[in-house]
């Protein structure tokens, strides 16, 4: 899903294809069977959001075994802690086990979370240590979005005296932590249906299975079933934030928690989390989850504490959340200034190079001692965004300089763990360690050998990558007749998601007449165009554009643009969301 306030200049348009005969959907508007076919939509069953279409938990390996050693622990009054991570699933994945756990019946529930810059990713020995140090050590320990390649940490707590569970979506390495019970999808050995779960999604199912445990003997026979419905904006949240794809278990989820949300019942801090940015919660669309609500809650894991960031989706009053929302709010507007900084420091570094797209590498590395390595994700996705291709931005590790820590982001189609993966394999011992997903890892390894890894990685990317991958292209839905560019084709497309990774927002193209354009704000350039041969006229508005190229004179665009419901003081009107802008007739 691309942010809509990115507009992305002189791309390559390439028009997604769609199957010319449709058997199916014959109900549907023939806009949407259009554009659903084009995304692979089959059959109806594919668009059905019912929670009772979700893939069954019966089919999540090790979810049995982790459902008898929590619903044991609940029964029984014993210690619980939860071991997170410091992003936005790895938050929400917290809060949806300490409010799961806590509506079974646990009473005595803590939660851990790594620090970014003095733990690193997951579950280590030293957190172990210092719940030692604290006599803090729990009967039980639940990692969440993490614990797959905890091989050290899970050991760590096995030593101490808890019995683990591990519930993550990462994939995994060649030997699993011998933990008590491991919950993954991607384990070997799972046949559950979404291999794409997010780590927040993972959790939820081992809820609903703990529940069924508990109520096999009779725990709920004093009162009613828990509703773990009650969770499903987090894990609306978690999976969106997440970048994860949007197959049909997860549109599922992701659906059932925007419905939630957009009636008002949803967590008091997602509530604050919106109002601090100024959108109306009854107007949600999944680009609000990833694009609003997800950065705010990161800041809290890239500059500080995801304490803060779990704290507020946790809280149970409006005043609470709403105060914790301000503090992840403004943390948020520092971690623009920092990116800010950082972005102008890579352009500069890629101008020293005075190479052209074709001589760049195809995997990409670039290192700046004094970056802020909670930031060098969001820097990595801005520089694959002007480059087209995998990269890695690296920061120091440590005080000393001896280490790097960097964070990797790719393109579609090229399974950037995997690459990390064959780099491991072919130069043993260069990476220290290194985990992640389809289109997002980190690593961690010696700075005198940064430049080996950079031959290494633009190697490995080049044996597996095609120049097409790397393309500089955008890939459009096609033109709108005129007759469809309405509000009521914008309203439909807005309800016609949940759109997100891999179920991409709808993307139109075409060319339009010029009547006004000027700058708003810094950089957002204001349009108003005529839809061609008809008396049509709309709003349009292109977010982040050089103002030394626009305005420009010309009568006629070519615009790739987004349909989208405005809504201001009240009042709605359709708009286009401009992301590539061409004048035809320079």
């Amino acid at each position: 899903m691309q942010s809509s306030r990115e507009t992305v200049m002189q791309q390559k348009i390439f028009r997604r294809p769609c199957p010319e005969t449709l058997t199916w959907g014959q109900s549907l508007p023939p806009i949407l069977r259009r554009l659903y076919a084009a995304r692979g939509i089959d059959s109806e069953t594919q668009l059905d959001y019912q929670l009772a279409a979700l893939a069954r938990p019966s089919e999540l390996r090790g979810a049995s075994a982790a459902a008898e050693i929590l619903g044991d622990a609940i029964v029984k009054g014993q210690s619980i802690t939860v071991v997170g991570d410091f992003d936005a699933d790895g938050a929400t994945s917290t809060a949806v086990a300490i409010l799961g756990l806590r509506m079974l019946g646990a009473s005595r529930l803590s939660f851990r979370v790594p620090s970014r810059f003095s733990d690193g990713y997951g579950l280590t020995p030293g957190i172990i240590e210092r719940l030692q140090a604290e006599d803090a050590v729990p009967d039980v320990l639940v990692t969440v979005d993490n614990g797959i390649a905890a091989n050290e940490g899970v050991a760590a707590a096995r030593a101490a005296g808890c019995r683990v569970v591990v519930t993550d979506h990462h994939l995994p390495g060649d030997v699993l932590p011998a933990a008590d019970a491991i919950v993954n999808p991607n384990q070997p050995g799972c046949e559950f249906l979404s291999k794409n779960a997010a780590g927040v999604a993972v959790m939820f199912y081992v809820l609903t299975v703990v529940r069924q445990w508990l109520r096999e003997r009779g725990h709920f026979r004093h009162g009613g079933l828990p509703p773990l419905v009650e969770l499903l904006d987090l894990v609306a949240l978690g999976t969106v934030a997440d970048v994860v794809p949007l197959d049909h278990n997860n549109r599922i989820l992701v659906s059932q928690g925007i419905r939630r949300i957009r009636d008002g019942k949803a967590r008091p801090g997602i509530m604050a989390l919106l109002e601090v940015a100024g959108r109306d919660y009854r107007h949600l669309s999944s680009t609000d989850l990833g694009f609003v609500v997800g950065p705010r809650l990161n800041a809290a894991g890239r500059l500080d504490d995801m304490s803060l960031g779990i704290a507020c989706l946790l809280a149970d009053t409006e005043t609470h959340a709403r105060a914790l929302a301000q503090e992840l709010d403004q943390l948020n507007r520092e971690r623009r200034g920092i990116e800010s900084e950082m972005k102008a420091q890579a352009e500069a570094m890629l101008k020293d190079l005075s190479l052209d797209s074709a001589e760049l590498p195809w995997g990409l590395c670039l290192h700046e001692a004094s970056w802020h390595q909670g930031v060098i994700g969001i820097l990595a996705s801005r520089i694959k965004e002007k480059t087209h291709r995998p990269v890695i931005a690296f920061a120091d590790a440590d005080e000393q300089g001896l280490q790097v820590k960097g964070s990797a982001r790719s393109v579609p189609g090229l399974h950037i763990r995997d690459v990390l993966a064959a780099v491991d394999a072919r130069k043993p011992g260069l990476l220290l360690k290194y985990g992640g997903h389809a289109m997002a890892a980190g690593l961690t390894l010696s700075k005198e050998r940064l430049g080996e890894f950079s031959d290494a990685f633009d190697l490995a990317v080049r044996a597996v990558a095609d120049e097409e991958m790397l393309s500089e292209r955008i890939v459009s839905d096609g033109p709108l007749a005129g007759p469809e560019m309405t509000l009521d084709t914008a309203r439909l497309l807005q309800k016609a998601g949940p759109w997100g990774q891999l179920f991409p927002e709808p993307l139109f193209d075409g060319a339009f007449e010029v009547l006004n354009q000027r700058i708003v704000g810094e950089r957002h350039l204001k349009l108003m165009v005529r839809v061609p041969d008809s008396d049509q006229v709309l709003d349009g508005i292109a977010f982040n554009v050089d103002t030394q190229c626009w305005p420009r004179p010309c009568d006629k665009l070519q615009l790739v643009y987004k349909l989208d419901v405005n809504v201001y003081r009240g009042r709605e009107s359709v708009q286009l969301l401009v992301q590539q802008v061409i004048a035809l007739d320079d």
